[in-house]
């Protein structure tokens, strides 16, 4: 004589129901198609290309406005001349407290309502990333040959 709970045991608590492998075939290109997008969302580039002015006092200035991400993004500027960013920070999320360019060892906090300059001296063309104290909201500088 076989215990009830032995019998339950050995009998399954579910039933695979074989899919046909065109639904199974839509469900992973779905699902490979919604990755991309996170990735592409995250990671790919976000507005248009932007470059910098001259100022009055010779340095290229863009002034950036932070508000659930940097306005505008994506920076151009010219190798070799001085940079001046103005940050100004209007949304209270505490990511957006800090922006950070590691390529150029610098950081800036950014007071919300407020607006703070960052001066920097891009001596060598190429893309150089900014992102907010958590990695989360990001930037670059394309800095090109003069």
């Amino acid at each position: 004589m076989i215990h009830a709970s032995v019998a339950m045991a050995v009998a399954p608590l579910w039933r695979t129901i074989e899919q046909p492998p065109a639904l199974k075939l839509l469900v992973a290109a779905l699902g490979l198609a919604l990755i991309i997008g996170e990735l592409w969302w995250f990671l790919g580039p976000h507005g248009p290309l932007v470059t910098a002015r001259q100022g009055a006092e010779g340095k290229q200035q863009v002034t950036i406005t932070v508000d659930g991400g940097y306005n505008p993004a994506r920076i151009r500027v010219v190798a070799g001349q001085p940079l001046r960013l103005t940050f100004h920070r209007v949304d209270p999320s505490s990511c957006v407290a800090q922006v950070i360019f590691p390529d150029f060892q610098r950081s800036l906090d950014l007071p919300l309502e407020a607006s703070t300059s960052i001066d920097l001296l891009p001596e060598e063309p190429g893309l150089y990333p900014f992102h907010c104290g958590m990695n989360m909201v990001r930037g670059v500088l394309e800095v090109v040959a003069a």
